[in-house]
This record gives structure tokens, C-alpha cells and sequence, in this order.
């Protein structure tokens, strides 16, 4: 059986922030950014890693595909869930907000198994209907955010939650990273909490049918291959043999 293609998300820039790096006659272009660590935990997994470009048809691209990962990234637009936007709020990406969701839309649409990290938990919160609170400082909780430490390294527990699918993948209890200034307000309709910080923050979510699962931390920056990744690469598989067997 060959291995599952599985799509990962970016980022779209202009050329002008990679500064001195880029010509200035290429300034004004634009460029897809692509942290390689997520195509590095899928492929330590089994799974054929793709960096998605937006010039392509959301459905016709996710047709190729056996799997998506939501990557991590800039804050989702407020407005989104029907919010003004907080004084400290971060940098937003309306047009990425609107891809991924797009992006999302058509892989239910699919039965396609999507694994959320980051900000891809927040906006498939958003997306179900949820909300989120927009910052959250250092001295408020368990850990979020540790901006002045590597992000390859754990900094705080996270609890999982009987019977969910994230308890089988990493058991009762892990240490993880903490890169984010955003958290979980109000859980979207039909997303299963399956882990906490120990102040209660959620810090991973599944859909009761299995085909989605997300966390809040960075788990490709952690041991490769990392379980959450396994579990995309290993539901993308299944996918793809239902798919085979279809034609």
C-alpha cells in the first residue's frame, strides 16, 4: 500500500519580510512559508508530506490529498466569531482564515481526516461555532505562553481525558510546549474536549466521528515520530484504502 498524501498549511507572506535575504527587485513578490517541521513529523510517521499552495481549487486539491494538517500561525480574525478585536490581539491573516476554513468546509465535506495544531485548533473552534479568548499572559496560568524558551522543549503538563482518542494516543498525562497567546473561550458544538492544562484551559478537542483531532501545542517540534502525527498518517491510510476500494 503506498503511503497517504497528507496536505499541510502555510503561511503567504511578502517577499519584503524575508528582508536582506531577498533582492530587491523580488521584494514585491510573494512567498509561501512553510515551517519544515511538520512535513518532518509525517513523514517520521509513514506519511507522504504536501505543502499546499492556495493557487489551487480547495476541492479539487483536497481530492488528491488522504489527509490535512492545520499548522500553527498567526491569530484568527475576531470578526470570525462575532468579536471586536483585543487590544492585544496579534497579527491577523483574513485571507488565510478564509483558505483554511475553506479548506476545512471541504474536507468534512470528504470524510477527510484533519489533525488541527495551534492556531488550526482555535480556527477549527471558530468554525464549530466556538470562540476564543484573544490573549492570555504568562502569569495567568499553566504555561502560556513560554515565548523565552525553545520551542523543542516541554514546559508544562496537560491532563488527557477518559475515553477520548487522544488518552490512547499519549495516555493520562504529557508535557508539552507552549507557543500561544491565544486559548479556547467557548468549545464549537460537537468537539469533544480531550485535554486540560492545570488551569482548565483546553488544550486539545476531537469530533465524536473520529475524522478530526487537535491540540493546542506544537507536537512537531517534539519527539518525531509523535503520536498525534501517527494518528494522521495512520487515519489518512485507512482513507486512502476506502478510496481505492471505491474506484
Amino acid at each position: 500500500m503506498d503511503a497517504p498524501l497528507i496536505g499541510v498549511t502555510g503561511r503567504r507572506w511578502s517577499a519584503a519580510r524575508l528582508g536582506a535575504s531577498v533582492p530587491s527587485a523580488m521584494s514585491g513578490l510573494v512567498v509561501d512559508v512553510h515551517f519544515a517541521d511538520y512535513a518532518g513529523s509525517i513523514a517520521a510517521a509513514g506519511g507522504i508530506p504536501v505543502q499546499l499552495t492556495r493557487d489551487a481549487p480547495v476541492t479539487d486539491l483536497l481530492h488528491r490529498l488522504d489527509g490535512l494538517v492545520l499548522s500553527g500561525g498567526a491569530d484568527v480574525e475576531p470578526a470570525r466569531y462575532g468579536a471586536q478585536p483585543d487590544p492585544d490581539l496579534g497579527e491577523v491573516e483574513p485571507d488565510r482564515d478564509a483558505w483554511e476554513l475553506a479548506l476545512l468546509e471541504a474536507a468534512r465535506s470528504l470524510d477527510l481526516p484533519v489533525l488541527g495544531v495551534c492556531r488550526g485548533l482555535q480556527l477549527i473552534n471558530v468554525a464549530y461555532g466556538g470562540t476564543l479568548r484573544q490573549h492570555v499572559e504568562l502569569d495567568e496560568g499553566a504555561g502560556h505562553p513560554q515565548w523565552h524558551v525553545d520551542g523543542r522543549v516541554a514546559t508544562h503538563g496537560v491532563t488527557t481525558v477518559a475515553g477520548t482518542t487522544l488518552r490512547g494516543l499519549v495516555g493520562t498525562s504529557l508535557q508539552v510546549n507552549s507557543l500561544h497567546h491565544q486559548v479556547i473561550e467557548t468549545v464549537g458544538e460537537d468537539l469533544v474536549v480531550t485535554a486540560h492544562a492545570s488551569d482548565d484551559v483546553v488544550e486539545g478537542f476531537e469530533t465524536s466521528d473520529g475524522r478530526i483531532l487537535a491540540v493546542q501545542w506544537h507536537p512537531e517540534l517534539l519527539a518525531k515520530p509523535d503520536p498525534t502525527f501517527s494518528w494522521i498518517v495512520e487515519s489518512s491510510r485507512r482513507y486512502l484504502v476506502r478510496r481505492l476500494s471505491a474506484r
